[in-house]
C-alpha cells in the first residue's frame, strides 16, 4: 500500500520537476521550443493556408514563453529606459512584445520543411550567459545552412533561463534594433517608438513565395 501511495506521489509530481529541470537549462529548452514550434506548424498547415496570422497564435503558445521580452526590451532603450516613466515602459514592453510574436511570425511563413540541428551542450557551470547555435539545413543541397546563434540568460535569483537575443548570420537582432530605431528615439522618445511597434505589430502575416 506504502509502496502504491508514493508511485502515485511521484507520478503526480513528475511533471513539475521535469519542468523546472528543463527551466533550468537552456539546451533543453531550446529544443523543446524548437520540437513544439515546428510540430505544431506541420499540423496546423491547412489552417495557416488559409489564415497565415495563425502563426502568430503558434509564436505565443510555443516560443514566446522561452523568451526574456522585458530584458530585450530594454537593452534595445539604452540610456532612455531611465528617462521614461512605468506606465511608458509598460506600454512599450507591450508593444514591443506584440512586435516580436509578428516578427517571428513571418520570418516563419518562410518556412519550408527545413530541418534543424541544436548544438550539442555544453558545460554551465558558473556561466550566466550562453550562446546556443541552431542550423537549419534546407533539403535543396544548393542552398547553403542558415546560421542562427540564440543568446540565452540566467536569472541568477530564480536558476530559469531564457533567451534574449538571436544572431542571424553574424547579426545581433538587439543591436540592429537600436540603430533602426535610435532616430525614433532621439527624436520622440519611448512614446514615439511604442506607437510605431504597435503599427508593425498590427500588420498581416504575408507570406512570401518559399525557395
Amino acid at each position: 500500500m506504502l509502496k502504491r501511495l508514493f508511485i502515485v506521489i511521484m507520478l503526480f509530481f513528475a511533471p513539475f520537476a521535469m519542468a523546472k529541470s528543463v527551466a533550468n537549462n537552456p539546451y533543453a529548452q531550446m529544443n523543446v521550443a524548437a520540437d513544439q514550434l515546428f510540430s505544431s506548424f506541420n499540423t496546423e498547415k491547412q489552417h495557416i493556408a488559409k489564415n497565415p496570422d495563425r502563426l502568430k497564435d503558434l509564436v505565443k503558445q510555443n516560443l514566446l514563453p522561452y523568451i526574456q521580452v522585458k530584458y530585450a526590451a530594454a537593452l534595445i532603450l539604452g540610456g532612455e529606459y531611465g528617462k521614461a516613466t512605468k506606465e511608458q515602459r509598460d506600454a512599450y514592453f507591450i508593444a514591443f512584445e506584440n512586435y516580436l510574436v509578428q516578427a517571428f511570425a513571418q520570418a516563419l511563413s518562410m518556412y519550408n520543411g527545413q530541418t534543424y540541428q541544436i548544438e550539442s551542450e555544453k558545460d554551465l557551470t558558473n556561466k550566466n550567459i550562453v550562446s546556443i547555435r541552431v542550423t537549419l539545413v534546407s533539403a535543396d543541397k544548393n542552398q547553403p545552412p542558415i546560421r542562427l546563434d540564440f543568446q540565452w540568460r540566467k536569472n541568477t535569483k530564480t536558476g530559469e533561463w531564457k533567451a534574449y537575443d538571436m544572431i542571424a548570420e553574424g547579426v545581433s537582432m538587439i543591436s540592429t534594433k537600436q540603430n533602426e530605431w535610435a532616430t525614433i528615439l532621439r527624436q520622440g522618445g519611448i512614446t514615439a517608438l511604442t506607437e510605431q511597434l504597435q503599427k508593425l505589430a498590427s500588420q498581416p502575416i504575408k507570406p512570401e513565395s518559399k525557395a
